[in-house]
Protein backbone atom coordinates (compact mmCIF):
# COMPACT_ATOMS: atom_id res chain seq x y z
CA UNK A 1 0.00 0.00 0.00
CA UNK A 2 1.26 3.23 -1.17
CA UNK A 3 2.02 5.28 1.66
CA UNK A 4 5.59 6.99 1.41
CA UNK A 5 4.01 10.90 0.34
CA UNK A 6 5.82 12.22 -2.32
CA UNK A 7 7.72 15.91 -2.03
CA UNK A 8 7.59 18.65 -4.11
CA UNK A 9 10.79 17.37 -6.15
CA UNK A 10 9.79 13.56 -6.34
CA UNK A 11 6.30 15.27 -8.05
CA UNK A 12 8.75 17.38 -10.57
CA UNK A 13 10.81 13.78 -11.44
CA UNK A 14 7.96 12.11 -12.29
CA UNK A 15 6.85 15.01 -14.61
CA UNK A 16 3.60 15.94 -12.79
CA UNK A 17 5.39 19.02 -11.22
CA UNK A 18 2.74 21.04 -8.66
CA UNK A 19 3.15 24.55 -8.34
CA UNK A 20 3.70 25.27 -4.84
CA UNK A 21 6.51 25.08 -2.75
CA UNK A 22 5.08 23.44 0.49
CA UNK A 23 6.04 19.56 0.93
CA UNK A 24 3.43 19.21 3.45
CA UNK A 25 1.03 20.18 0.85
CA UNK A 26 1.98 17.62 -2.12
CA UNK A 27 2.02 15.07 0.89
CA UNK A 28 -0.96 15.78 1.50
CA UNK A 29 -1.90 15.55 -1.97
CA UNK A 30 -0.40 12.41 -2.85
CA UNK A 31 -2.12 10.98 0.64
CA UNK A 32 -5.63 12.39 -0.57
CA UNK A 33 -5.18 11.02 -4.46
CA UNK A 34 -4.15 7.26 -2.71
CA UNK A 35 -7.36 7.38 -0.45
CA UNK A 36 -9.42 8.62 -3.21
CA UNK A 37 -8.16 5.62 -5.64
CA UNK A 38 -7.88 3.60 -2.98
CA UNK A 39 -11.09 3.98 -0.88
CA UNK A 40 -10.07 4.28 2.17
CA UNK A 41 -9.02 6.50 5.32
CA UNK A 42 -5.46 6.21 5.74
CA UNK A 43 -5.16 6.91 9.94
CA UNK A 44 -1.63 7.84 9.95
CA UNK A 45 -2.81 11.43 8.09
CA UNK A 46 -6.46 11.33 10.54
CA UNK A 47 -8.31 9.90 7.15
CA UNK A 48 -9.66 11.43 3.86
CA UNK A 49 -11.32 14.66 5.14
CA UNK A 50 -8.43 15.61 7.68
CA UNK A 51 -5.85 15.18 4.65
CA UNK A 52 -7.91 17.75 2.79
CA UNK A 53 -7.96 20.28 5.74
CA UNK A 54 -3.79 19.45 6.62
CA UNK A 55 -3.07 20.01 2.39
CA UNK A 56 -5.10 23.07 2.56
CA UNK A 57 -4.04 24.80 5.69
CA UNK A 58 -0.44 23.96 4.13
CA UNK A 59 -0.91 26.10 1.28
CA UNK A 60 -4.23 27.42 0.83
CA UNK A 61 -3.08 29.12 -2.54
CA UNK A 62 -1.92 25.24 -3.84
CA UNK A 63 -4.31 25.12 -7.06
CA UNK A 64 -3.94 21.61 -7.93
CA UNK A 65 -4.89 21.15 -3.69
CA UNK A 66 -8.23 23.14 -4.31
CA UNK A 67 -8.48 21.03 -7.96
CA UNK A 68 -8.60 18.36 -5.98
CA UNK A 69 -10.92 19.43 -2.79
CA UNK A 70 -13.23 20.64 -5.17
CA UNK A 71 -13.23 17.49 -7.22
CA UNK A 72 -14.16 15.28 -5.00
CA UNK A 73 -17.14 17.26 -3.36
CA UNK A 74 -18.90 17.13 -6.75
CA UNK A 75 -17.33 13.83 -7.98
CA UNK A 76 -18.81 12.17 -4.70
CA UNK A 77 -22.69 13.63 -6.43
CA UNK A 78 -24.27 14.24 -2.94
CA UNK A 79 -24.06 18.24 -3.45
CA UNK A 80 -23.42 19.87 -6.03
CA UNK A 81 -22.91 24.21 -6.79
CA UNK A 82 -26.74 24.53 -7.01
CA UNK A 83 -27.34 22.92 -3.51
CA UNK A 84 -24.29 23.98 -1.74
CA UNK A 85 -23.11 27.71 -1.30
CA UNK A 86 -19.57 26.27 0.07
CA UNK A 87 -19.14 24.53 -2.68
CA UNK A 88 -20.33 26.91 -5.15
CA UNK A 89 -17.98 29.41 -3.67
CA UNK A 90 -15.20 27.13 -3.78
CA UNK A 91 -15.01 26.38 -7.30
CA UNK A 92 -15.75 30.45 -7.69
CA UNK A 93 -12.40 31.09 -5.82
CA UNK A 94 -10.30 28.16 -7.51
CA UNK A 95 -11.01 29.69 -10.90
CA UNK A 96 -9.80 33.20 -9.39
CA UNK A 97 -6.83 31.87 -7.91
CA UNK A 98 -5.88 29.72 -11.38
CA UNK A 99 -6.58 32.98 -13.27
CA UNK A 100 -3.69 34.79 -10.99
CA UNK A 101 -1.39 31.71 -10.22
CA UNK A 102 1.72 30.79 -12.40
CA UNK A 103 0.86 27.51 -13.33
CA UNK A 104 1.01 25.15 -15.76
CA UNK A 105 -1.08 24.16 -18.24
CA UNK A 106 -2.04 20.85 -17.31
CA UNK A 107 -2.97 22.77 -14.01
CA UNK A 108 -4.67 25.05 -15.61
CA UNK A 109 -6.77 21.58 -17.80
CA UNK A 110 -7.53 20.52 -14.46
CA UNK A 111 -9.20 23.48 -12.97
CA UNK A 112 -11.64 23.94 -16.92
CA UNK A 113 -12.66 20.81 -15.84
CA UNK A 114 -13.51 20.83 -12.42
CA UNK A 115 -15.56 24.22 -13.78
CA UNK A 116 -16.96 22.36 -16.47
CA UNK A 117 -18.13 19.25 -14.18
CA UNK A 118 -19.51 21.86 -11.35
CA UNK A 119 -21.20 23.81 -14.77
CA UNK A 120 -23.01 20.38 -15.42
CA UNK A 121 -20.93 19.22 -18.90
CA UNK A 122 -19.74 15.96 -17.25
CA UNK A 123 -18.55 14.93 -21.07
CA UNK A 124 -16.68 17.72 -21.66
CA UNK A 125 -15.36 17.58 -18.32
CA UNK A 126 -14.47 14.14 -18.96
CA UNK A 127 -12.99 15.07 -22.33
CA UNK A 128 -10.86 17.52 -20.56
CA UNK A 129 -9.51 15.29 -18.58
CA UNK A 130 -8.73 12.85 -21.39
CA UNK A 131 -6.57 16.24 -23.01
CA UNK A 132 -4.48 16.21 -20.04
CA UNK A 133 -3.67 12.34 -20.11
CA UNK A 134 -2.33 12.78 -24.00
CA UNK A 135 0.50 14.76 -22.34
CA UNK A 136 0.17 13.41 -19.25
CA UNK A 137 -0.25 9.78 -19.33
CA UNK A 138 0.61 9.18 -15.65
CA UNK A 139 -1.57 11.55 -14.04
CA UNK A 140 -4.00 9.65 -11.87
CA UNK A 141 -6.25 12.04 -10.94
CA UNK A 142 -6.99 13.16 -14.20
CA UNK A 143 -7.77 9.53 -15.08
CA UNK A 144 -9.66 8.89 -11.80
CA UNK A 145 -11.94 11.73 -12.32
CA UNK A 146 -12.55 10.75 -16.16
CA UNK A 147 -12.92 7.28 -15.17
CA UNK A 148 -15.86 8.36 -12.62
CA UNK A 149 -17.54 10.58 -15.06
CA UNK A 150 -17.73 7.56 -17.49
CA UNK A 151 -19.54 5.92 -14.64
CA UNK A 152 -22.00 8.33 -14.09
CA UNK A 153 -22.96 9.09 -17.91
CA UNK A 154 -23.51 5.51 -18.41
CA UNK A 155 -20.28 4.93 -21.15
CA UNK A 156 -19.00 1.23 -20.31
CA UNK A 157 -16.44 1.26 -23.62
CA UNK A 158 -14.83 5.31 -22.51
CA UNK A 159 -14.62 3.63 -19.54
CA UNK A 160 -12.49 0.91 -20.48
CA UNK A 161 -10.37 2.49 -23.26
CA UNK A 162 -9.17 5.58 -20.85
CA UNK A 163 -7.49 3.15 -18.91
CA UNK A 164 -6.29 0.67 -22.08
CA UNK A 165 -4.96 3.89 -23.65
CA UNK A 166 -2.43 4.90 -20.76
CA UNK A 167 -1.68 1.64 -19.35
CA UNK A 168 2.07 0.99 -21.48
CA UNK A 169 2.89 4.25 -19.87
CA UNK A 170 3.04 3.15 -16.41
CA UNK A 171 5.82 0.77 -15.02
CA UNK A 172 4.58 -0.95 -11.89
CA UNK A 173 7.16 1.24 -9.91
CA UNK A 174 4.49 4.10 -10.50
CA UNK A 175 2.71 5.15 -6.82
CA UNK A 176 -0.95 3.39 -7.57
CA UNK A 177 0.08 1.25 -10.82
CA UNK A 178 -1.69 -1.92 -8.91
CA UNK A 179 -5.52 0.02 -8.79
CA UNK A 180 -5.26 0.49 -12.87
CA UNK A 181 -6.19 -2.96 -13.00
CA UNK A 182 -9.41 -2.50 -11.12
CA UNK A 183 -10.41 0.29 -13.25
CA UNK A 184 -9.50 -1.21 -16.49
CA UNK A 185 -10.95 -4.90 -15.02
CA UNK A 186 -14.26 -3.04 -14.55
CA UNK A 187 -14.26 -1.13 -18.13
CA UNK A 188 -14.29 -4.78 -19.59
CA UNK A 189 -16.85 -6.15 -17.37
CA UNK A 190 -18.88 -2.91 -18.13
CA UNK A 191 -18.38 -4.22 -22.22
CA UNK A 192 -19.40 -7.70 -21.54
CA UNK A 193 -15.47 -8.65 -21.67
CA UNK A 194 -15.77 -10.95 -18.90
CA UNK A 195 -13.13 -13.52 -19.17
CA UNK A 196 -10.76 -10.74 -19.69
CA UNK A 197 -12.24 -8.53 -17.16
CA UNK A 198 -11.62 -11.14 -14.62
CA UNK A 199 -7.95 -11.86 -15.78
CA UNK A 200 -7.12 -8.40 -15.51
CA UNK A 201 -9.01 -8.55 -11.71
CA UNK A 202 -7.48 -11.19 -10.98
CA UNK A 203 -4.00 -9.74 -11.38
CA UNK A 204 -4.84 -6.22 -9.46
CA UNK A 205 -5.14 -8.54 -6.30
CA UNK A 206 -2.53 -10.21 -6.97
CA UNK A 207 -0.84 -6.99 -6.97
CA UNK A 208 -2.54 -5.54 -3.95
CA UNK A 209 -5.10 -8.09 -2.42
CA UNK A 210 -6.73 -4.85 -0.76
CA UNK A 211 -8.06 -3.63 -3.76
CA UNK A 212 -11.48 -3.07 -3.21
CA UNK A 213 -12.05 -2.02 -6.65
CA UNK A 214 -10.30 -5.21 -8.43
CA UNK A 215 -12.77 -6.97 -5.66
CA UNK A 216 -15.82 -4.82 -7.11
CA UNK A 217 -14.76 -5.88 -10.75
CA UNK A 218 -14.89 -9.51 -9.69
CA UNK A 219 -17.90 -9.44 -8.10
CA UNK A 220 -19.57 -7.88 -11.57
CA UNK A 221 -17.89 -10.74 -13.24
CA UNK A 222 -19.03 -13.18 -11.19
CA UNK A 223 -22.89 -11.72 -10.93
CA UNK A 224 -22.94 -10.91 -14.86
CA UNK A 225 -21.79 -15.00 -14.99
CA UNK A 226 -24.11 -16.22 -12.75
CA UNK A 227 -21.81 -17.57 -10.53
CA UNK A 228 -23.66 -17.04 -7.67
CA UNK A 229 -22.55 -19.38 -5.01
CA UNK A 230 -18.72 -18.66 -5.71
CA UNK A 231 -19.35 -15.06 -5.93
CA UNK A 232 -20.56 -15.34 -1.89
CA UNK A 233 -17.11 -17.84 -1.36
CA UNK A 234 -14.82 -15.43 -3.14
CA UNK A 235 -16.44 -12.66 -1.12
CA UNK A 236 -16.86 -14.41 2.47
CA UNK A 237 -12.88 -15.58 1.72
CA UNK A 238 -11.94 -11.84 1.08
CA UNK A 239 -13.28 -9.97 3.45
CA UNK A 240 -10.79 -9.71 5.43
CA UNK A 241 -8.97 -7.64 2.86
CA UNK A 242 -11.62 -5.85 1.61
CA UNK A 243 -14.17 -4.43 4.50
CA UNK A 244 -11.97 -1.82 5.73
CA UNK A 245 -11.74 -0.14 2.54
CA UNK A 246 -14.76 1.88 4.34
CA UNK A 247 -15.90 4.00 1.04
CA UNK A 248 -16.68 1.14 -1.22
CA UNK A 249 -17.38 -1.72 1.13
CA UNK A 250 -20.80 -1.17 1.53
CA UNK A 251 -21.13 -1.65 -1.99
CA UNK A 252 -19.39 -4.86 -2.38
CA UNK A 253 -21.47 -6.24 0.53
CA UNK A 254 -24.58 -4.77 -1.61
CA UNK A 255 -23.12 -7.21 -4.63
CA UNK A 256 -22.48 -10.24 -2.06
CA UNK A 257 -26.71 -9.78 -1.25
CA UNK A 258 -27.60 -9.86 -4.88
CA UNK A 259 -26.01 -13.25 -4.22
CA UNK A 260 -27.90 -14.30 -1.90
CA UNK A 261 -31.58 -12.83 -3.76
CA UNK A 262 -30.70 -14.43 -7.05
CA UNK A 263 -30.84 -17.58 -4.41
CA UNK A 264 -33.80 -16.77 -2.22
CA UNK A 265 -31.64 -16.69 0.41
CA UNK A 266 -33.56 -13.60 1.55
CA UNK A 267 -33.18 -13.55 5.26
CA UNK A 268 -29.15 -13.21 4.47
CA UNK A 269 -30.03 -10.55 1.79
CA UNK A 270 -32.07 -8.37 4.46
CA UNK A 271 -28.89 -8.88 6.98
CA UNK A 272 -27.04 -7.13 4.58
CA UNK A 273 -29.82 -4.57 3.97
CA UNK A 274 -29.86 -3.53 7.54
CA UNK A 275 -25.49 -3.36 7.62
CA UNK A 276 -25.86 -1.14 4.68
CA UNK A 277 -28.80 0.98 5.42
CA UNK A 278 -26.96 1.16 9.24
CA UNK A 279 -23.79 2.36 6.94
CA UNK A 280 -25.69 5.16 4.70
CA UNK A 281 -27.25 6.72 8.17
CA UNK A 282 -23.65 7.40 9.40
CA UNK A 283 -21.62 7.99 6.26
CA UNK A 284 -24.89 9.88 4.03
CA UNK A 285 -22.55 8.35 1.88
CA UNK A 286 -24.95 8.95 -1.71
CA UNK A 287 -23.74 5.29 -3.16
CA UNK A 288 -24.65 3.76 0.85
CA UNK A 289 -28.06 5.45 -0.13
CA UNK A 290 -28.41 4.01 -3.39
CA UNK A 291 -27.58 0.86 -2.59
CA UNK A 292 -30.08 0.65 0.45
CA UNK A 293 -33.08 2.27 -2.34
CA UNK A 294 -32.10 -0.62 -4.96
CA UNK A 295 -31.70 -3.71 -2.32
CA UNK A 296 -35.17 -3.38 -0.87
CA UNK A 297 -36.85 -2.28 -4.08
CA UNK A 298 -35.61 -5.45 -5.48
CA UNK A 299 -36.40 -7.53 -2.36
CA UNK A 300 -40.13 -5.98 -2.22
CA UNK A 301 -39.97 -7.36 -5.60
CA UNK A 302 -39.33 -10.72 -5.02
CA UNK A 303 -42.34 -10.59 -2.72
CA UNK A 304 -40.01 -10.36 0.66
CA UNK A 305 -41.75 -8.08 3.05
CA UNK A 306 -39.01 -5.01 4.46
CA UNK A 307 -40.95 -4.07 7.23
CA UNK A 308 -40.64 -0.26 8.08
CA UNK A 309 -37.07 0.00 6.69
CA UNK A 310 -38.33 2.24 4.12
CA UNK A 311 -38.96 4.55 6.48
CA UNK A 312 -35.31 5.02 7.85
CA UNK A 313 -33.85 4.47 4.10
CA UNK A 314 -36.21 7.66 3.25
CA UNK A 315 -34.85 9.46 6.46
CA UNK A 316 -31.47 9.01 4.72
CA UNK A 317 -32.74 10.66 1.22
CA UNK A 318 -35.34 13.19 2.63
CA UNK A 319 -32.22 15.82 2.19
CA UNK A 320 -31.64 15.16 -0.94
CA UNK A 321 -35.00 15.36 -3.00
CA UNK A 322 -34.28 18.26 -4.53
CA UNK A 323 -30.81 17.70 -5.62
CA UNK A 324 -31.15 16.33 -8.93
CA UNK A 325 -27.05 15.91 -9.45
CA UNK A 326 -27.56 12.58 -11.13
CA UNK A 327 -31.38 11.15 -12.52
CA UNK A 328 -29.69 7.69 -11.38
CA UNK A 329 -29.74 9.29 -7.72
CA UNK A 330 -33.20 10.66 -8.15
CA UNK A 331 -34.68 7.85 -9.65
CA UNK A 332 -33.50 6.00 -6.45
CA UNK A 333 -34.57 8.52 -4.12
CA UNK A 334 -38.22 8.66 -5.57
CA UNK A 335 -38.44 5.07 -4.71
CA UNK A 336 -37.86 5.91 -1.03
CA UNK A 337 -40.42 8.36 -0.84
CA UNK A 338 -43.14 5.53 -2.35
CA UNK A 339 -42.01 3.01 -0.19
CA UNK A 340 -42.39 5.24 3.03
CA UNK A 341 -45.89 6.28 1.41
CA UNK A 342 -44.90 9.67 1.72
CA UNK A 343 -47.05 11.00 -0.70
CA UNK A 344 -46.36 14.67 -0.40
CA UNK A 345 -42.79 13.96 -0.58
CA UNK A 346 -43.28 12.19 -4.19
CA UNK A 347 -45.21 14.87 -5.78
CA UNK A 348 -42.56 18.11 -4.51
CA UNK A 349 -39.63 15.65 -5.74
CA UNK A 350 -41.12 15.37 -9.25
CA UNK A 351 -42.22 18.71 -9.09
CA UNK A 352 -38.56 19.79 -8.37
CA UNK A 353 -37.48 17.64 -10.83
CA UNK A 354 -39.84 19.15 -13.50
CA UNK A 355 -38.37 22.74 -12.78
CA UNK A 356 -34.97 21.83 -12.55
CA UNK A 357 -35.01 20.39 -16.19
CA UNK A 358 -37.09 23.25 -17.30
CA UNK A 359 -34.37 26.12 -15.64
CA UNK A 360 -31.17 24.28 -16.19
CA UNK A 361 -29.07 23.47 -18.77
CA UNK A 362 -26.23 20.70 -18.82
CA UNK A 363 -25.87 16.94 -19.30
CA UNK A 364 -28.36 15.52 -15.85
CA UNK A 365 -31.05 18.42 -16.88
CA UNK A 366 -31.23 16.63 -20.93
CA UNK A 367 -30.83 13.27 -19.16
CA UNK A 368 -33.77 14.28 -16.96
CA UNK A 369 -36.04 15.28 -19.79
CA UNK A 370 -35.19 12.60 -22.30
CA UNK A 371 -35.13 9.98 -19.23
CA UNK A 372 -35.68 10.66 -15.88
CA UNK A 373 -39.45 12.32 -14.98
CA UNK A 374 -40.80 9.28 -17.19
CA UNK A 375 -38.82 6.69 -15.64
CA UNK A 376 -39.79 8.50 -12.49
CA UNK A 377 -43.61 8.53 -13.26
CA UNK A 378 -43.32 4.71 -14.28
CA UNK A 379 -42.43 3.70 -10.69
CA UNK A 380 -45.13 6.22 -8.91
CA UNK A 381 -47.75 4.26 -11.69
CA UNK A 382 -46.50 0.72 -10.27
CA UNK A 383 -46.75 2.26 -6.85
CA UNK A 384 -50.11 3.41 -7.42
CA UNK A 385 -50.94 0.02 -9.25
CA UNK A 386 -51.79 0.89 -12.70
CA UNK A 387 -48.71 -1.00 -14.13
CA UNK A 388 -49.93 -1.63 -17.80
CA UNK A 389 -49.07 2.31 -17.34
CA UNK A 390 -45.68 1.65 -15.93
CA UNK A 391 -44.99 -0.31 -18.58
CA UNK A 392 -46.11 2.00 -21.41
CA UNK A 393 -43.53 4.66 -19.96
CA UNK A 394 -40.52 2.77 -19.12
CA UNK A 395 -40.71 0.28 -22.33
CA UNK A 396 -39.63 2.85 -24.96
CA UNK A 397 -36.67 4.10 -22.19
CA UNK A 398 -35.64 0.96 -22.08
CA UNK A 399 -32.17 1.42 -24.17
CA UNK A 400 -31.87 4.80 -22.81
CA UNK A 401 -31.98 3.98 -19.67
CA UNK A 402 -27.83 3.26 -19.63
CA UNK A 403 -27.63 6.73 -20.32
CA UNK A 404 -28.48 7.98 -16.30
CA UNK A 405 -25.29 6.10 -15.41
CA UNK A 406 -24.19 3.33 -13.06
CA UNK A 407 -23.40 -0.28 -13.81
CA UNK A 408 -24.57 -3.11 -15.81
CA UNK A 409 -25.79 -4.71 -12.54
CA UNK A 410 -27.19 -1.31 -10.89
CA UNK A 411 -29.40 -0.58 -14.03
CA UNK A 412 -30.77 -3.89 -14.18
CA UNK A 413 -33.13 -3.05 -11.41
CA UNK A 414 -34.92 -1.51 -14.60
CA UNK A 415 -34.97 -4.64 -16.45
CA UNK A 416 -36.29 -6.29 -13.68
CA UNK A 417 -39.14 -3.20 -12.86
CA UNK A 418 -40.04 -3.75 -16.30
CA UNK A 419 -41.05 -7.32 -16.26
CA UNK A 420 -42.49 -6.95 -13.05
CA UNK A 421 -44.55 -4.71 -14.21
CA UNK A 422 -45.56 -6.62 -17.64
CA UNK A 423 -46.32 -9.32 -14.88
CA UNK A 424 -48.35 -7.55 -13.25
CA UNK A 425 -50.18 -5.59 -16.23
CA UNK A 426 -53.77 -6.47 -16.71
CA UNK A 427 -53.12 -6.78 -20.26
CA UNK A 428 -52.01 -10.16 -22.43
CA UNK A 429 -49.73 -8.13 -24.51
CA UNK A 430 -47.88 -6.85 -21.46
CA UNK A 431 -47.49 -10.66 -20.27
CA UNK A 432 -46.11 -11.38 -23.85
CA UNK A 433 -43.73 -8.97 -23.76
CA UNK A 434 -42.70 -10.15 -20.02
CA UNK A 435 -42.21 -13.60 -21.54
CA UNK A 436 -39.97 -12.12 -24.98
CA UNK A 437 -38.03 -10.36 -21.96
CA UNK A 438 -37.35 -13.00 -19.85
CA UNK A 439 -36.03 -15.12 -23.22
CA UNK A 440 -33.88 -12.94 -23.86
CA UNK A 441 -32.12 -12.28 -20.00
CA UNK A 442 -32.05 -16.29 -20.34
CA UNK A 443 -29.94 -16.09 -23.02
CA UNK A 444 -27.78 -13.66 -21.91
CA UNK A 445 -27.41 -15.43 -18.04
CA UNK A 446 -27.88 -18.84 -18.37
CA UNK A 447 -27.46 -19.70 -14.63
CA UNK A 448 -30.09 -17.59 -13.16
CA UNK A 449 -32.43 -18.60 -10.86
CA UNK A 450 -34.24 -15.14 -10.55
CA UNK A 451 -35.49 -15.31 -14.42
CA UNK A 452 -36.29 -19.02 -13.62
CA UNK A 453 -38.63 -18.08 -10.89
CA UNK A 454 -39.81 -14.87 -13.30
CA UNK A 455 -40.40 -17.78 -16.30
CA UNK A 456 -42.43 -19.89 -13.84
CA UNK A 457 -44.74 -17.31 -13.08
CA UNK A 458 -45.19 -15.87 -17.10
CA UNK A 459 -46.26 -19.39 -17.97
CA UNK A 460 -48.62 -19.64 -15.39
CA UNK A 461 -50.21 -16.31 -16.61
CA UNK A 462 -49.93 -18.16 -20.22
CA UNK A 463 -51.99 -20.70 -19.41
CA UNK A 464 -54.36 -19.34 -17.08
Amino acid sequence: MHCQWRDCKEWLDSGLPLSTTSNEAVKMYDAVVTQYVSWYDNDSVGGMEKSVETMMAADPQFVMGSVLANGLDLIATGQSIYTSADLKKGVDDLVKLATTSNISQRERQHVDAVKLFADGDMLRAANKWEDILLDHPTDMLALKFAHDSYFYLGQGPQMRDSIARVLPHWKPTIPLYSYLMGMHSFGLVETNLYDQAEKVAKKGLELNPRDAWSTHSMCHVLEMGGRQVEGISFLKGTESDWASCGYLAPHNYWHWALYHTERTEYESALGILDDIISRGKASGAMLDIVDACSLIYRLEMEGVKTGDRWNDVYEMCRSHTSDHILVFNDVHILMSCLGAKNKEATIKMMESMKQFVSEKVGTQSDLGKEVGIQLCAAFIAADEGDYAKAVDLVHPLRYKIVNIGGSNAQRDLFNLFLIYAALNSPKKEHHCLARSLLAERKAFKENAPMTDRLMAKALALHQS
